[in-house]
């Protein structure tokens, strides 16, 4: 699963990273350490531009809000509940199989957060005997430093009840793709674990590593067996975790303090 994650990095910098040609000054956004779904992030995608002479894609920096709107709903107001998509049903849900063919798009990140419930609590949760305790919460981020690279889905969503010519008349709306944890090693895992991303929480945002990015986001790939092919996992070994204060449990707290590691978890919390 992917329900929070921390995106420092600006346009500047994401430009080197993905050999970005257009970005808009306006759509700048400032450094945030706890983005949470319904917020406007960025997103790296190649699309012809507006009103261009030229039908060729360009690879481009966007803002998006978090929480993909079909372009066939009603109403965008199921877009906070579809942040995520699975990868291995992305390409058949009618909620995401058109995007998938044809909007795919990369969401750039520090990393993300993960709350852990061990398992014996869980249990113990579910069957009645357990009042539920704080949960402790991990920092997920490449082992090297280098940006999290999310794969993703956008789309477009038009609001009938505004005039063509009305700034809010199109939604433009994202959603991160998930795959199954990873079960091996992490590169670096605190002392008393946990050991492997697995441990953490079964899902994880499915990270594409350079050598698939031109591919994810060119356009004209639309067949969904073949685009299925880079909904692989990646290589294991890249990534490391550590625990964080909890205040990153209100989203109301951000800050880069939100991601200073902790020695162990906090008295109280799981794990």
């Amino acid at each position: 699963m992917c329900g929070r994650y921390a995106a420092s990095r600006g346009p500047e910098d994401l430009a080197g990273v993905f050999e970005i040609e257009k970005w808009e000054p306006e759509e700048v956004l400032a450094p945030d350490y706890n983005v949470a779904p319904t917020k406007e992030v960025y997103a790296v995608l190649d699309r012809p531009l507006k009103d261009a002479d030229s039908p060729k894609p360009v690879r481009q920096l966007r803002k998006l809000k978090w929480g993909l709107v079909p372009s066939w709903s009603k109403t965008p107001e199921g877009g906070a509940r579809m942040i995520n998509a699975r990868a291995e049903t992305v390409h058949e849900k009618p909620s995401y199989r058109r995007a998938f063919a044809s909007r795919r798009c990369i969401i750039p990140a520090d990393g993300y957060y993960e709350w852990v419930t061990a398992k014996d609590e869980r249990e113990l949760e579910v069957e009645g005997k357990k009042k539920r305790q704080r949960k402790q919460p991990y920092f997920v981020l490449p082992a090297d430093g280098s940006v999290f690279a999310m794969a993703g889905l956008y789309e477009f969503w038009r609001d009938r009840t505004l005039p063509d010519d009305h700034p809010l008349a199109w939604w433009v709306t994202c959603s991160v793709i998930t795959t199954e944890a990873e079960t091996t090693p992490l590169a670096v895992a605190p002392a008393d674990g946990p050991y492997a991303l697995a441990d953490i929480h079964p899902r994880m945002p499915l990270m594409l590593t350079p050598d698939r990015w031109d591919a994810w986001l060119d356009p004209a790939r639309t067949d969904p067996d073949d685009l299925r092919e880079l909904l692989a996992p990646p290589p294991a070994g890249l990534m490391r975790a550590y625990p964080v204060s909890t205040a990153v449990s209100n989203v109301r707290n951000n800050g880069p303090e939100l991601l200073k590691e902790l020695e162990g978890p906090e008295e109280g919390t799981l794990f």
